[in-house]
């Protein structure tokens, strides 16, 4: 007897589906969020545990001295949190954020409080927290369109899950703009009393903290009489802060 052959019928190929125009913008979409939260993410844990080498806003500045003919300073020097004086910490906290310590980033009553000042026409405040001034300065360009609003939110809600208050106080000291080319406490302390930024006084620390609101027109040192008040109520309200991070 012969054996018979078994024949195996081979299956139609598959036809490959054909996404439509909305399902292929909602993929590309989806993947777009899944990518960048990824990088945001990841760039936030890289400043975890890295000194921040270079902000957005010291390139801009750089770019506008240029722009009038000044020479391009960016005077910049990370250091621990341990060799910055407690007196500047409390005097950012007394001056900036007095709930820095207690708020999840966000300080509601401060914002309710300068949106009504705003909106009655007084001189313009933003009512930011340090970890969202923290976020602005490390992750974003200056300005007040929503857009830039929205993703400093963003990355606010990401410091404070990833970093510690004490991460964020550090971040934050180190890459401010304290002066024209100036950045950080280190090279503020060196610029403006020539010393480091772990022997700041009582004063000195409020000197600088008074400037920060805009520190391209004002000084700590020789200053006028609207920032010497400042410098007194600062100086004042430090020995108030404590600093348990």
């Amino acid at each position: 007897m012969t054996a018979k052959k078994t024949t195996t019928k081979k299956k139609p190929a598959k036809k490959p589906v054909k996404r439509t125009f909305k399902q292929k913008l909602l993929r590309f979409v989806l993947k777009f969020i899944l990518w960048f939260n990824g990088i945001c993410i990841f760039w936030v844990l890289l400043y975890k545990f890295v000194p921040v080498p270079y902000t957005p806003l010291m390139a801009i500045r750089a770019i506008e001295q240029k722009n009038v003919g000044k020479e391009m300073t960016c005077s910049h020097h990370w250091v621990a949190i341990e060799y910055i004086s407690p007196n500047l910490q409390k005097a950012v906290i007394a001056s900036e954020d007095g709930h820095f310590l207690e708020h999840n980033g966000f300080d509601f009553t401060a914002m309710q409080k300068a949106f009504e000042g705003n909106q009655k026409g007084k001189k313009i405040k933003g009512g930011s927290t340090i970890s969202q001034q923290t976020a602005k300065n490390v992750f974003l360009w200056p300005g007040r369109s929503y857009v830039r609003k929205g993703f400093e939110a963003y990355f606010t809600v990401l410091i404070e899950l990833l970093w510690s208050k004490e991460r964020i106080m550090e971040v934050y000291l180190n890459s401010i703009e304290m002066g024209d080319g100036v950045y950080g406490a280190e090279a503020a302390s060196r610029h403006w009393y020539h010393k480091e930024a772990r022997n700041l006084s009582r004063y000195e620390a409020a000197g600088i903290a008074a400037i920060l609101p805009n520190p391209l027109r004002y000084k700590p040192v020789n200053s006028t009489p609207y920032i010497n008040r400042r410098k007194k109520t600062i100086s004042r309200y430090i020995g108030y802060v404590k600093l348990e991070y």
